[in-house]
């Protein structure tokens, strides 16, 4: 099992994501359009994400794997129109906006695990 400081990350940003994910359709702003139609697919990777890193943490490449588990079962969830179990709308976009969430989701854990091993950040003064 990961270092408890690790899973606790990783169980806090799984249900930051899944938050966004409940409260979207509330947002009335900037971009409302863009927020309803794919934040959902955005967040919901990006916490799908984190919920598998945890437990892929002793495999060769985790973050590698936890990517491919998350964007498998989001994209076989978008081609098989939501498993019959939700309505869902086919969209080619919920593609791609699957993909840059499941990217964020690799950003922030490679610089949160940096940040909270103490290495100071590529191109700092203190490297």
């Amino acid at each position: 099992m990961p270092p408890s400081a690790l899973r606790a990350r990783n169980a806090g940003l799984a249900l930051l994501g899944a938050t966004v994910l409940v409260f979207k359709s509330a947002y009335s702003g900037p971009l409302e359009q863009i927020v309803h139609s794919y934040a959902g697919n955005f967040a919901v990777t990006f916490a799908l994400y984190f919920a598998a890193v945890s437990a892929t943490y002793r495999f060769r490449r985790p973050r590698l794997l936890a990517a491919l588990a998350a964007l498998v079962v989001v994209t076989s969830f978008e081609i098989a129109d939501g498993f019959g179990l939700m309505a869902n709308v086919y969209d080619p976009l919920d593609l791609l906006a699957n993909g840059a969430g499941v990217a964020f989701a690799v950003a922030v854990d490679l610089l949160s695990s940096r940040l909270m091993s103490g290495a100071p950040p590529d191109g700092s003064a203190a490297s």
